[in-house]
């Protein structure tokens, strides 16, 4: 399966990845299509067990029903205990990259490993409570961090502010590698923070809500979001 891994982009672009947990599920594919017009870049879901986070929602066979309906690269986040087990079945349903949690139960260099043996690129996630110090050890190993800027679990919560100091310190640490590393940022991204947002070093924003609802449409929505690239780090 051809791929279009993340570390192919430029990280010192902003780039846009819809949610598509905010997407009508009735509608889904042309829900993609629709974004994907709109100017989007990446297409992110949001994968979760009921076990790591109090939520479940898709799988593998919903990943390879809606991979016809884009040609964006897909970005699985995998919310769940043990994301190793699910490397390969959405590997193989069509994901381009796969981020897991620092906080998973796994062995973080193996699931490593395995996302790569599928030639797909790798990240890791923090949560909100958990420390920059526990992820930028593994800066070298992996393709993308991803700064949760909700409790993960929901969408359509707020933006918690005081996680942009975390994004400066990964940044700082990014800036220190000769690597294209990309620094994503999830929950309550809008067209009201994402100044601070770009600011504090992220170039990579998932917006569910603020693209799939916004009231003057997903590419008015994208634009205003990427109208921020002069103010990134």
């Amino acid at each position: 399966m051809a791929r279009n891994p993340l570390n192919i982009l430029d990280a010192k672009r902003i780039l846009v990845a819809p949610s598509i947990l905010a997407a009508n599920f009735a509608e889904l594919g042309n829900e993609i299509t629709r974004v994907q017009k709109a100017g989007a870049d990446i297409i992110h879901i949001d994968v979760m067990d009921g076990h790591f986070v109090p939520n479940l929602t898709l799988g593998p066979p919903l990943v390879q029903s809606i991979r016809k309906s884009s040609s964006l690269p897909f970005d699985v986040h995998l919310m769940v205990t043990n994301p190793k087990f699910f490397v390969k079945p959405f590997a193989e349903a069509g994901a381009d990259h796969i981020t897991f949690h620092v906080e998973s139960a796994d062995n973080i260099e193996d699931t490593i490993r395995e996302i790569r043996s599928f030639g797909c690129s790798a990240g890791l996630s923090v949560r909100p409570k958990t420390q920059a110090d526990k992820i930028i050890p593994y800066l070298d190993k992996i393709d993308l961090v991803l700064v949760m800027t909700v409790e993960p679990g929901f969408g359509g919560q707020s933006f918690m502010p005081d996680m942009l100091q975390k994004v400066r310190t990964i940044r700082e640490a990014i800036k220190k590698l000769p690597k294209n590393i990309h620094l994503e940022v999830d929950g309550g991204i809008d067209t009201k923070n994402v100044f601070r947002v770009a600011e504090a070093g992220a170039n990579m924003l998932v917006a569910g809500t603020s693209v799939f609802r916004a009231p003057d449409g997903a590419e008015a929505a994208i634009k205003q979001l990427k109208s921020v690239q002069r103010f990134l780090y």
